[in-house]
């Protein structure tokens, strides 16, 4: 069965008389090579389990039980589950829950499978809520080996960009701190059906097995970088005196010469390690 095949994808869909939900974001690659090319690259060991997030209709999902110990995925359309039990019937390690990722309990959904080994994410995650998403997989803090997404390209961009470049913000200073990020390949738009507006691009994210960080105060570390970058226009001296009301400018400007920083610095030009040392200053006037 040939899953990324049009004609293929039109007939299940008419058959089991599901029509495909935007407020789902939904788009099914027809790029067989596309989705061969991020299940060979989302994960370094065959012997891991592999967590999907909207596996569709299960293209990738197929392709993934092919390489891999296990798979779970995790449909939030209830209507796509019928589908899933006959294009995946052939295979004893997938299972597939109709559940939505934002409100899963990761933890205890992948403890036994992190107990007995190693457990890495791939998605081709919906436009609207690639952030959040994201951001749950990575503040659930869990063991992650690996964590593979297909985003738009521009978003692609942003979590892949480098200090000093336009397209650095706070989502990229971020992810720093959590692993390392880079862009594997782009996909166009017409790879997919319905095909988006724009194109996309995956992106692979190793986490730290040891964080080389160690902010004194790690809220206060991310509550530094999103008010360097709530107002990208500003120099960071006035960026952080919004973020900071309860400290002065004068202080602010003091705590960034300190940390080797001209006063008029914009919050881009700082890497995830400097914003660690910037929130450390800041944490010792605070305290």
């Amino acid at each position: 069965m040939n899953l990324c095949d049009l004609k293929t994808i039109k007939n299940i869909l008419g058959a089991f008389k599901v029509r495909l939900k935007k407020e789902y974001g939904q788009n099914f690659l027809t790029d067989r090579s596309v989705v061969e090319e991020i299940a060979d690259n989302c994960c370094y060991d065959a012997d891991s389990v592999i967590l999907e997030v909207g596996p569709g209709i299960g293209v990738l999902t197929y392709e993934l039980a092919l390489r891999f110990k296990k798979v779970i995925a995790l449909e939030i359309d209830d209507t796509l589950m019928p589908i899933l039990n006959y294009t995946l019937g052939e295979f004893d390690n997938v299972e597939v829950l109709n559940q939505d990722v934002m409100k899963t309990d990761l933890d205890s959904l992948l403890a036994p499978y992190f107990e007995s080994g190693k457990v890495s994410v791939c998605a081709n995650l919906p436009y609207y809520i690639t952030t959040p998403i994201l951001m749950k997989i990575l503040e659930s803090r869990l063991p992650f080996e690996t964590v593979t997404v297909m985003v738009q390209e521009e978003v692609a961009d942003r979590l892949c960009a480098v200090a000093g470049k336009s397209d650095y913000g706070a989502i990229t200073a971020v992810l720093g701190y959590y692993g390392t990020t880079e862009k594997l390949f782009s996909v166009p738009a017409d790879r997919f059906v319905p095909a988006p507006k724009v194109n996309s691009a995956v992106v692979r994210i190793t986490l730290h097995k040891v964080c080389p960080y160690h902010p004194k105060d790690e809220a206060l570390m991310f509550r530094t970088i999103k008010a360097a970058f709530e107002q990208r226009r500003k120099t960071l001296s006035n960026a952080l005196s919004n973020g900071f009301p309860e400290l002065t400018k004068e202080q602010i400007t003091q705590v960034i010469e300190r940390c080797g920083h001209l006063a008029d610095i914009r919050g881009e030009k700082l890497s995830t390690a400097q914003f660690c040392d910037l929130s450390d200053a800041l944490y010792e006037i605070l305290n």
